[in-house]
């Protein structure tokens, strides 16, 4: 008989509807039993596609004696991460502070007033490594409940007064933005974090640094760093050409689990795709690049391919797992990972033949040793070149359709409003860049979806969305700050204003509920459900922190509109970057990038001229290759509606009869030019 969870939509809870555990979402519901109860709250937090997630779930809550057990003692709930981004950062802050690490998927234990006592991540059906098992670990938490319940009680309530005393204030005096010396010693901590023989930083698990990437890239706009652009292009480089990348259907993996960016955990998100795409089409812009130039396109393909929805929007993420297809495993309904994307050479042999085969293998690095398990290899581009061959693309092909005769991964399909906001700006700049209105197309869709089903008409987000109806979770700072980006991206790309007036209502909300009197910002509303911690963090992760991500979108506004409120928002939220950015670089990349457009203004381009005009095409192109750092470009015709909305574009005529480019920065504009080749002098045009 299904759970609580049968009524819920995100796709991960609906996972475990039918377990004999019963679940409850996260409720005052399920508080108000456990404290009926009086029995302690098991919160276990995972997402759809993690691996070690689905590994948990099969040995222990779908196994019926732990089930009861669980039942019997306590109150078990269950979150996805990626719709409760605010409940996972407060239990996960605790779980680094007492463990030293993190991960998932998450495992706390709770007093029926939410605060945690005991902590882990995985734990395995029977003792194992070291490891205690599941079933040990729940007979151990209700022994503690039942026998030394004030000692409980007081460690809960240390921990919870700890974590509430940790919000992040930026003093009384105005913080400032990063200066010239903060980002030249950012720089220099991520030169000695640099791995030069394999690209990218640290060592394994090795993830893509996309944000860290785009600062590297607008260093060397600005600078003209060649040490910025070869870390940038060298990690680009070696991310493409490694078994990160999807060589057949384009698209990248979470992360490798070496240095060599060969063997990928498999899962494909959507922020990193968004967030990578996006990359790679700066990268050709900066160079010209036939590989970044490649990659963008097919990672713009691979998300309207595989993650589009229905209604628009893009979902969530590709599993890692998919059915077993082979072997004594196959038809049993076991889930392997990595089984839809690795090769053995007689699976190439199969699907082309024994020449081709062995080309196929040559070129992909296939072997009969493999890469990965059981002798299996995952495809990685092994010869030198741009990865672009006429007589290779046909076996690609070729390999391609084979392999979708293969079980397919798992899809999450709900629509996660901050990671549809980095796709819409990621495809809104690629289909300009490349000459692909139906990329253009696919930003304004999922636009739309944000508008019609994730925004209300105060400007007030809902995180998520699945079939076209909005879920009841609130958005987070993170939703704001990333749907502003992609409308700010999309009105530069289409000179349609009303992406700016929406950008509008979404930053005034972020300046009324998000952030504090000093400037700091907070992950969730000050109307929000009360946690036990209101969460803040100005940190990286996987994609750009809410915090950094609001400044961004802050200073580009400020830049189309004028406004000294946005402005002084966006360098007071930036003097958080100025204090982590030269000690620890690696995760404030995004705060350093959007610190190097405040540094370079940003550059103000206003593009006038009759629309369909080729003369006025052609200075809007220009604008938008432009390399200088976080330029806003504002294009349309004089005496437009449009025009009139967004200040940029006010009072500003032809040139004698000619469509013209207006290049401001620092409160001090250029004299108008017709000429697309002094336009691209004024903004960095290097590419296209």
């Amino acid at each position: 008989m299904p759970n609580r969870l049968a009524h819920e939509t995100s796709p991960y809870l609906l996972q475990h509807a039918d377990n004999p555990v019963d679940w409850w979402p996260w409720s005052e519901e399920a508080f108000a039993a456990a404290r009926r109860r009086d029995v302690p709250v098991l919160l276990s937090v995972g997402y759809s596609s993690c691996h070690w997630c689905h590994v948990m779930a099969h040995e222990s809550f779908e196994d019926p004696d732990s089930a009861a057990y669980l039942n019997e003692h306590f109150v078990p709930v269950k979150v996805d991460r990626e719709e409760r981004p605010d409940v996972d950062s407060v239990y996960m802050e605790a779980v680094q502070a007492a463990t030293g690490q993190g991960g998932w998927p998450m495992t706390v234990f709770l007093t029926p007033d939410a605060e945690p006592f005991y902590f882990g991540t995985y734990f395995p059906p029977e003792p194992r490594h070291g490891m205690p098992s599941f079933r040990q670990i729940l007979q151990g938490v209700r022994s503690a409940w039942d026998d030394r319940r004030d000692e409980v009680g007081e460690v809960a309530g240390k921990i919870a007064r700890d974590l509430a005393s940790r919000s992040l204030t930026l003093g009384d005096t105005a913080p400032q933005p990063p200066g010239e010396d903060d980002l030249h010693a950012a720089l220099l901590g991520l030169t000695r974090d640099y791995d030069p023989t394999h690209g990218g930083f640290g060592g394994a698990p090795k993830f893509p640094p996309s944000m860290v990437l785009e600062f590297l890239l607008r260093h060397h706009a600005r600078t003209g760093s060649e040490g910025a652009l070869q870390m940038a292009r060298d990690t680009c480089e070696a991310m493409a050409r490694g078994g990160i990348y999807d060589q057949l259907g384009g698209g990248f993996a979470r992360y490798a689990v070496d240095r060599t960016f060969t063997v990928p955990h498999f899962e494909k998100m959507l922020y990193d795709n968004a967030l990578l795409c996006r990359v790679y089409a700066h990268l050709w812009r900066a160079t010209g690049s036939d590989l970044a130039r490649r990659v963008a396109l097919e990672t713009a393909d691979f998300m309207v391919r595989e993650l589009r929805t229905r209604e628009g929007g893009f979902a969530s993420a590709l599993d890692a797992d998919s059915p077993a297809f082979e072997g004594e495993a196959a038809g049993s309904g076991r889930h392997v990972e990595g089984a839809y994307y690795v090769w053995t050479p007689e699976q190439l042999r199969a699907a082309l033949g024994e020449e081709d085969a062995r080309r196929a293998a040559a070129y992909f690095g296939v072997t009969e040793a493999g890469t990965f398990e059981e002798g299996a290899s995952v495809l990685r581009l092994a010869r030198q070149g741009d990865g672009h061959d006429a007589g290779m693309d046909r076996i690609r092909e070729r390999l391609l359709a084979a392999r979708e005769e293969r079980p397919r991964p798992g899809r999450d399909d709900k629509i996660v409003a901050a990671w549809n906001g980095l796709a819409v700006a990621a495809l809104a700049e690629t289909g300009a860049y490349f000459d692909r209105p139906d990329l253009v197309e696919a930003a304004l869709d999922a636009a739309d979806l944000l508008v019609r089903v994730h925004m209300d008409h105060h400007g007030r987000l809902h995180r998520t969305s699945r079939d076209g109806a909005a879920g009841s979770n609130a958005g987070v700072l993170e939703d704001y700050a990333d749907i502003a980006e992609g409308f700010l991206a999309l009105f530069s790309v289409t000179g349609e204003g009303v992406w700016v007036e929406f950008t509008g209502l979404l930053l005034d909300t972020v300046l009324r509920h998000f952030t504090s009197e000093d400037g700091s910002l907070y992950d969730t509303a000050d109307d929000g459900e009360t946690l036990i911690r209101r969460p803040q963090d100005p940190t990286d992760n996987a994609t750009p922190s809410g915090w950094t991500a609001a400044a961004g979108a802050l200073l580009s506004y400020a830049a189309l509109t004028g406004s000294f409120r946005h402005r002084e928002a966006a360098e007071r939220a930036l003097g958080v970057v100025k204090a982590l950015g030269p000690r620890a670089p690696r995760f404030v990349g995004w705060g350093l990038a959007v610190a190097e457009a405040a540094l370079d203004g940003p550059r103000e381009v206003a593009v006038v001229g009759p629309d369909k005009d080729p003369a006025t095409a052609a200075l809007h192109r220009t604008a938008l290759l432009g390399t200088a750092p976080g330029a806003a470009v504002a294009v349309g015709a004089p005496g437009a509606e449009d025009a009139a909305d967004v200040p940029l574009l006010r009072d500003r005529p032809l040139l004698e009869g000619r469509p013209a480019a207006y290049v401001c920065r620092n409160f001090t504009c250029d004299a108008p030019t017709a000429d697309p080749g002094v336009l691209a002098e004024r903004v960095g045009a290097e590419a296209g």
